[in-house]
């Protein structure tokens, strides 16, 4: 395995180079992380449509049980059990808005180039106005459970359960169950449970008591996670690694309207509406999905109800809760309620990304309110939530707790519930008599290809270099 151990001390050294200023040795982790024998056992996968663009380009990397639809050029990366969908990337033709509209002259393609993404999902498109046809990830080495959504990175560290959203990153460390959505960041250590969203007419900030996240998401001296959250996904992940085993398994029931991925885990239970998308590495059990809800990449829906509409975006965790219409679950949150202690979320609430309620008894949200931070009993309720229409009413700044907004509310949830359309629009929720297809009707028939690694030789462990095209 010595070429396969000389692409990861590439990846070190280069990343090192970039985190120098802040002192910090990507070594540890990924020696740590990388299992060189256990990369052998997977295979990675392709997925092939005819509503997507194909190009697909693999050099001399190690792309164990990673998820390629769409349009990718790895180059010389380590990519291990990692989700990269390029199904939203943008096409030729497309016109990206900024001061003025900027053409596209060709379809936009996934570009990561010497990275190590360990348990990581990719997706959506670059947000990066510079490089409107290239999703890029360069230099970067990201922890278990990272979301990296429309995000473009170069030299960074991403820890645990961490999540970039529609933005762009030059040599950062983000700590672990960190969400950022704030345009563009150089050279800052986000320190870990950091909840924080900035445009120009808003900004949104929480962080998390250090001790109180460490029960659930920590990591050790390795820089490898553990916790309460940690413990619930890896007491699962066999199920998923079962899927590999099998080339060929009889699809899930679902209605014609929807899709259930090939590589989903359905258990128990499980009731499945129309319109409703099943992701890659969703985890169902005795659950029931209402009319145009969706499971995306790394949820866990366990003996819970979602009524219509509901979003579970990335990462996105419901434990025995009843989530009524309309409502969204963000990236990583955990909603982790038990037989005696069951979540209710009232119709229309946005529950925001890396938000964690575990409530001791019953816990009740009511309708269309804003939640955040940590909940455990009724009475934090009250200082973690918000009626949607009180923040719209905020012009200028608003402090609840460690949470502080400021800038113009009404501007804040207009822009969420644009995005929330949006989401359900591309996923194909609003899928009517053969109008507004998405991701649960383009999805249902896709074909699955693998590629695997040398299985000897000073290549072991590395796949051989491959170009697909249609």
């Amino acid at each position: 395995m010595n070429q396969l151990q000389q692409l990861a001390d590439r990846i070190i050294s280069r990343v090192n180079v970039n985190l120098d200023e802040f002192g910090f040795d990507t070594e540890t982790f990924v020696s740590h992380a990388l299992d060189h024998e256990k990369m052998l056992k997977f295979y990675a996968f392709y997925g092939i449509t005819s509503h997507h663009p194909i190009y697909f380009h693999f050099r001399n990397s190690n792309i164990a049980g990673s998820y390629f639809l769409g349009k990718c050029y790895v180059g010389r990366s380590a990519i291990y059990k990692s989700d990269v969908r390029g199904d939203e990337l943008k096409r030729k033709g497309d016109n990206i808005r900024c001061a003025k509209d900027i053409p596209l002259v060709e379809d936009e393609v996934i570009t990561i180039r010497d990275s190590l993404l360990y348990k990581t999902l990719v997706h959506s498109n670059s947000h990066n106005p510079e490089s409107p046809e290239e999703f890029g990830i360069r230099n970067t080495i990201s922890s278990h459970y990272v979301n990296i959504h429309g995000s473009t990175l170069e030299g960074c560290f991403l820890g645990p359960f961490a999540t970039v959203d529609l933005m762009n990153l030059h040599s950062c460390i983000v700590g672990e169950f960190s969400y950022v959505q704030v345009g563009e960041l150089f050279h800052r250590k986000i320190d870990p449970g950091t909840v924080w969203i900035r445009s120009q007419n808003f900004e949104f900030k929480f962080k998390f008591d250090t001790q109180a996240l460490d029960h659930f998401v920590g990591v050790n001296d390795q820089h490898q996670p553990r916790g309460i959250m940690y413990d619930f996904v890896k007491e699962r992940e066999e199920s998923y690694e079962k899927l590999f085993d099998v080339m060929n398994l009889e699809p899930y029931q679902a209605p014609d309207t929807s899709a259930v991925n090939r590589y989903a885990v359905i258990l128990g239970k499980t009731r499945i509406g129309n319109n409703v998308l099943v992701a890659q590495r969703a985890f169902l059990e005795n659950a029931v999905m209402g009319d145009g809800s969706n499971a995306q990449e790394n949820t866990f829906i366990v003996n819970s109800r979602l009524a219509g509409m509901c979003i579970t975006a990335h990462g996105g965790k419901i434990i025995h809760a009843d989530v009524g219409q309309g409502c969204f679950v963000g990236f990583n949150a955990f909603l982790n309620g038990s037989e005696t202690a069951r979540i209710d979320l009232g119709k229309g609430c946005v529950v925001m990304p890396h938000t964690i309620i575990d409530p001791q008894g019953p816990v009740r949200i009511p309708d269309d309110h804003l939640v955040w931070g940590l909940i455990r009993t009724q009475e934090d309720v009250k200082t973690h939530t918000i009626a949607l229409d009180d923040l719209a009413e905020v012009r200028d700044r608003l402090t609840i707790g460690k949470m502080t907004f400021t800038g113009k509310g009404s501007v804040f949830i207009e822009a969420f519930k644009n995005r929330l359309h949006h989401i359900l629009l591309l996923n194909g929720a609003l899928y009517k008599e053969g109008e507004k297809r998405g991701h649960a009707q383009d999805d249902q028939h896709i074909s699955f290809n693998i590629i695997q690694p040398y299985r000897t030789g000073e290549r072991e462990g590395l796949y051989p270099s491959i170009r697909i095209k249609p």
